[in-house]
């Protein structure tokens, strides 16, 4: 990437993705259930959040590394996994590459363009993700598939239900991307000629299936048969929840919890990590932002799982926040896509150094020299910010 592409923040990130994609792909990157209340809450919140700075003390050098779930990674930041990244033509292979370069994990979507063979031969630090779709041979097929491949552990989203309604609608999603599909959308890709070329180049098309769904080798189900086929698929139980935990006896994160009697089920059920996330705002809208519950599961089962964070980060100062108040690392999503449509594998890696960058300001700031030094008391918690769910009321309170 030249100098002068490169952009400071996310938000210019955002701003190049919108110019370069057409309308509906764009439109799929920014869109959330209903209203959208959760996705603002989630960006919003973090603004009410303050810090309580040193003018004293700073340190002339900041330890920016951790580890999750057994893997060190360069900074608290990490790829969540998000379905179909074909906004550019490598997708999530550029998104693990760039990873890679950054020194940090990814998490792939089982809903992902591009094979998990592929995407852990360019980063080998890859938690792969499962929906709950299909019966448990098929679901212990796929997590055997994940564990040949060498994926270093597991994701089960949680935090993903059948709420897709959109106030504003959502753009129409074609099954395949056969001549007709083209021709109905070429009023609006001929307008987006630098998208255009980027495939045109590479001699392919925008792939819509999801190979992880299948067998290895094989192209795998349209997103669409996938997707159907989920909904078919009676919700996991917590006994399913463990399950699965017997069948995949690595690393293992339960993500999209909000609740802490939730939390303690995920205990209960053997999961390694927990994800404080409500699916970045695309699952039950009105639900309060992630960063708000983050708090009260924390003090519920920090001394027993690693606790992650998703859902709403945009700066490195975001990422400080929900370490201070005791996430062992954050997970991005619309943030690195937004990067990967805007110039690819380069965007993806500018999007992680400006993350990168805020959090080493915000520690020096603090006057702390590492992640690991940060506490709730770097933090200005206005009244009544927290959501404390699932906790059980004292009836003599």
């Amino acid at each position: 990437m030249l100098r002068d592409e490169w952009f400071e923040t996310v938000a210019i990130a955002q701003q190049r993705a919108k110019k370069r994609l057409p309308k509906s792909v764009y439109s799929s990157l920014i869109s959330a259930s209903e209203k959208g209340a959760t996705v603002s809450d989630n960006v919003e919140a973090f603004g009410e959040l303050g810090f309580a700075p040193h003018v004293i003390g700073a340190q002339g050098k900041r330890d920016l590394s951790t580890t999750v779930m057994g893997q060190e990674i360069s900074m608290p930041v990490m790829i969540s996994p998000t379905g179909v990244q074909a906004v550019q033509p490598d997708g999530e292979v550029a998104v693990a590459r760039a990873a890679a370069a950054r020194g940090t994990a990814m998490g792939l979507s089982s809903f992902a363009s591009k094979s998990i063979e592929e995407v852990i031969a360019a980063n080998p630090k890859l938690f792969f993700q499962l929906y709950w779709l299909g019966d448990r041979d098929a679901i212990a097929q796929r997590a055997q598939r994940a564990r040949e491949a060498g994926a270093v552990g597991l994701i089960l989203t949680t935090d993903w239900s059948f709420s897709h309604g959109r106030d504003w609608g959502s753009p129409k999603i074609p099954e395949v991307m056969n001549l007709r599909t083209m021709l109905r959308l070429s009023p609006e890709v001929i307008t987006k000629p630098s998208w255009l070329w980027d495939f045109g180049k590479t001699f392919v098309v925008p792939n819509l299936r999801v190979p992880n769904q299948g067998r290895r080798g094989e192209p795998g189900p349209t997103f669409f048969a996938a997707y159907g086929e989920w909904m078919q698929t009676p919700p996991p139980t917590w006994e399913d929840v463990a399950w699965l935990r017997e069948v995949w006896d690595g690393p293992f994160m339960l993500k999209g919890v909000m609740r802490v009697d939730d939390a303690k089920r995920a205990v209960d059920a053997g999961v390694s990590a927990i994800s404080v996330s409500n699916h970045g705002g695309n699952n039950l809208d009105t639900t309060p932002a992630a960063i708000r519950a983050l708090p009260a599961v924390v003090d519920a089962v920090g001394d027993q799982v690693e606790v992650i964070f998703d859902s709403g980060i945009r700066r490195g100062s975001d990422v400080v926040k929900a370490v201070a108040l005791g996430a062992r690392a954050v997970m991005i999503g619309r943030a690195y896509l937004w990067g990967l449509a805007a110039a690819g594998q380069a965007g993806v890696e500018n999007v992680l150094d400006i993350l990168r960058g805020g959090i080493d300001s915000a520690l020096m700031g603090l006057g702390k020299a590492s992640v690991h030094d940060l506490t709730p008391d770097d933090i200005i918690i206005p009244p009544g910010f927290t959501r404390a769910l699932g906790v059980t009321k004292d009836p003599n309170a």
